[in-house]
């Protein structure tokens, strides 16, 4: 989102890679959720993806082409020698897990069973320099990295080596990526300049981390964007949360992609980790339902409604659910709360009355109701100003208080004690419908 944020605000393009040269995790399940889940949130690409798979021959010419230069090398360990490299560094506490022992050896001495890896021969001396847009300016002495692997014995690029290869040839000229990156973008940093190629101007942005702090993983709920959505959250929600999680615009809550794009400044990206809040995103979530427009809401939850109630929707029925959002609306702040709340609208006839509305409907309840049937009956205009004067005067007309006759209506029309305005929920059935749900109550 802030790669197309930052696109957007300085009229750039915003390009999308999917780095898989890692071909046991990236199969095409995970390749396509990524891409449905960006189409879902509107982050589509300015270009068709490129997939980092498809430049592995342009990979290895880059690194057969450090190796004629001497800026990288054959490195002929064998995997027991690596592994005892490695103890003894972790062992000392130094972060250079491989010790250089083909880094000037000459290839002649190279045993005969071993194939080799090609490494990239990194600075040892000085340091590395990254000036971060986020983080400010980075340091780490060039003694603290060892040379890493650019082509496996099998001949495959690294994804050290892909990235950076991908990002030139790509004119990638900006790279904001989460902060466990920061690492890689001093050894990459080297590799580009051991090229002869500028390196992206980096923004190492905090990753968000679950209500207790740790990182977000499945353990918190949600990790992919589709859990998000199958929970019930717009994408205009979704994206607005994220933004004020990690950057702020003044005290400014709700922003919308307009206003993103013209105040979005990557310096303003906080460099501390935040932390996920679903209250609040089902806050924010709650004030775009009801920004959204009826009749997408309505779209939006209608095959549920319909699979939740067994029913197939006619042409009323559709209506009727588009009528029934401006009182349910503001009552969700998921989709899955706005479908439960908009059922009794759509359960077949008669009703169940649920225990507690079953209460309110005794004997006498009943005859009133009745009796309000034949009044409800004979208005000519069915609405909710119609149905409001139409009950009071029939309160008026009985000498009881209007809760006596709302609340047995209530029950009859919703099967329950809460809904919407009963004005409102009997304009939004019908008069047939309406009437009729009064009917089943009366000569149960």
């Amino acid at each position: 989102m802030f790669n197309w944020l930052f696109a957007r605000h300085h009229g750039g393009k915003y390009l999308l890679r999917i780095e898989d040269t890692d071909r046991k995790r990236s199969t095409q399940e995970a390749i396509d959720a990524i891409l449905e889940g960006l189409a879902w949130l509107g982050l589509n690409a300015d270009e068709p993806p490129i997939n980092q798979s498809a430049n592995l021959g342009r990979h290895t010419e880059v690194a057969n082409e450090l190796l004629k230069a001497g800026k990288a090398y054959h490195c002929y360990c064998s995997p027991e020698e690596l592994t005892a490299m490695r103890e003894k560094a972790r062992a000392a506490g130094s972060t250079r897990l491989y010790d250089g022992k083909w880094r000037d050896r000459d290839p002649a001495d190279a045993p005969a069973d071993i194939k080799p890896v090609i490494r990239f021969k990194a600075p040892i001396e000085g340091e590395t320099v990254i000036q971060d847009l986020v983080q400010g300016s980075v340091t780490v002495a060039n003694s603290q990295l060892d040379d890493m692997i650019l082509l496996r014995a099998d001949g495959s690029p690294t994804y050290m080596l892909s990235v950076v290869v991908d990002d030139h040839d790509m004119g990638i000229t900006h790279a904001i990526r989460g902060d466990d990156h920061l690492t890689n973008a001093f050894r990459q940093t080297q590799l580009f300049q051991a090229a002869g190629w500028t390196p992206p101007e980096y923004a190492h942005i905090p990753l968000i981390h679950g209500p207790d702090g740790a990182k977000l993983s499945k353990r918190h709920g949600a990790l992919g964007i589709e859990a998000y959505r199958e929970m019930g959250y717009l994408p205009e929600a979704l994206l607005n949360y994220l933004m004020r999680l990690g950057w702020s615009h003044g005290d400014d809550e709700i922003i919308s992609l307009e206003q993103a794009i013209q105040w979005f400044e990557i310096q303003d990206v906080g460099r501390g980790a935040a932390r996920i809040d679903f209250d609040k995103l089902s806050s924010v979530n709650s004030h775009y339902i009801q920004e959204t427009a009826d009749e997408v809401l309505a779209s939006l939850i209608q095959d549920s409604v319909e699979k939740a109630v067994q029913r197939s929707f006619d042409s009323t029925m559709s209506e009727r659910l588009v009528l029934a959002m401006p009182g349910l609306k503001s009552r969700a702040k998921t989709l899955p709360e706005l479908i439960e709340i908009s059922l009794f609208y759509f359960y077949p006839r008669p009703l169940d009355i649920n225990q507690k509305a079953e209460k309110s409907l005794d004997s006498e309840a009943r005859e009133r109701l009745g009796r309000l049937s034949v009044s409800l009956k004979e208005l000519t205009h069915w609405s909710e100003e119609s149905i409001n004067e139409a009950i009071h005067a029939f309160a008026d007309k009985e000498e009881i208080k209007l809760g006596q006759i709302a609340q047995p209506m209530r029950a009859a029309l919703t099967g329950t004690t809460v809904s919407p305005g009963i004005f409102e929920v009997a304009a939004v059935l019908g008069q047939d419908e309406a009437i009729g749900r009064l009917n089943d109550v009366i000569t149960k």
